[in-house]
């Protein structure tokens, strides 16, 4: 089954992950807006935005939000949970191959990295930092338990990451890894005055 068939298999339910009842992915949620080190971004993008439970989210931080996903039905139902905030623009797309043009100052990868073949997640990276605005900030959460439809782990996915930009946080648990990088090292203490 090919990556298009299985997710839009997936998105015939409304909520195949139950991203809107599990507490797991609720308290994932408020960890990766709590970890944002802004209160607002200008432009931000969120790759893999599944059904818009997190973009919806996003959307309230952002002034302008791209949000892209393989799944047409994910992206159908991303654009009923962001349905009256024109800022929001949801498309379908396959990354790394397909790229939107711009800067972000937000870029979010939302469990979607470990889907992709490790020379895909290893081009992704790369067109990730080309892609980010001076001092902009990317977040990358993953599920770290092994899982038959990974092609990599969430570990090589960060990996990535880490072999492009300096890392500003992270956070593990045995079931997810968090982490934002950025040129901007700056902590928000610092950046507020208060060290």
């Amino acid at each position: 089954m090919s990556d298009v068939a299985y997710f839009n298999a997936l998105y015939e339910e409304e909520d195949p992950f139950q991203y809107r009842t599990r507490w797991y992915e609720q308290r994932k949620r408020a960890l990766t807006l709590a970890s944002l080190p802004r209160e607002r971004f200008a432009r931000g993008w969120e790759l893999g935005c599944a059904n818009g439970v997190l973009t919806a989210a996003l959307a309230e931080r952002c002034d302008q939000l791209l949000a892209t996903d393989l799944s047409k039905g994910a992206v159908l139902a991303a654009r009923a949970m962001t349905r009256g905030q024109t800022h929001v623009s949801i498309e379908q797309a396959r990354h790394p191959q397909a790229w939107p043009a711009g800067r972000f100052d937000l870029i979010v990868l939302g469990e979607m990295g470990y889907y992709l073949a490790p020379e895909d997640m290893h081009q992704t990276a790369a067109q990730v930092v080309t892609s980010l605005a001076p001092q902009g900030v990317v977040i990358a959460c993953h599920w770290r338990v092994p899982f038959e439809q990974a092609r990599c782990s969430a570990a090589f996915v960060h990996g990535q990451l880490d072999a492009c930009l300096p890392r500003v946080f992270s956070y593990r648990d045995e079931d997810m890894l968090l982490e934002g990088w950025s040129t901007d090292t700056t902590s928000v203490a610092a950046r507020e005055g208060l060290r």
